[in-house]
């Protein structure tokens, strides 16, 4: 048996320091809390969003949570647009189309995300491919 007692130790992540994964279209994301570092009922990162950057329209299997930390986002979910500034924070149930949209064409955007499992995927609205958001951090 694995002693796993290690991995159940408070961490301290300075994401100045770890390392960021381009995840195309503009967006660059950073993990921070993963099973990695003892996590078991949820994961969460800052993703930063180029000037008009936006993500595709997906879905996640587990409800989400996020917060405009910096910059203007717009959020499109279930027909509407929701304009963000910073510290707005939204609440996402399962299975529920989204994206976010960077509103500005001269300055980043930055969220942080929350992820309400450790095994939480994401579902391309377009395409239906569905993969873990622990696949978007390799590399």
């Amino acid at each position: 048996m694995t002693d796993t007692s290690a991995l159940r130790r408070p961490v301290v992540l300075k994401p100045d320091q770890l390392k960021s994964h381009d995840r195309g279209g503009g967006a660059r994301t950073t993990p921070l809390v993963l099973p990695s570092v003892g996590a078991t009922g949820f994961i969460n990162g800052i993703t930063e969003f180029a000037p008009g950057a936006k993500i595709a329209f997906h879905s996640h299997n587990c409800e989400e949570s996020v917060m405009l930390l910096a910059g203007n986002a717009i959020l499109d979910i279930d027909g509407e647009e929701h304009v963000l500034k910073p510290l707005d924070t939204t609440w996402i149930p399962p299975n529920l189309p989204h994206r976010f949209r960077n509103l500005s064409e001269t300055e980043p955007m930055k969220i942080l995300w929350i992820y309400a499992s450790v095994n939480a995927t994401r579902t391309l609205t377009e395409s239906g491919e569905t993969r873990p958001i622990t696949a978007e951090h390799k590399g």
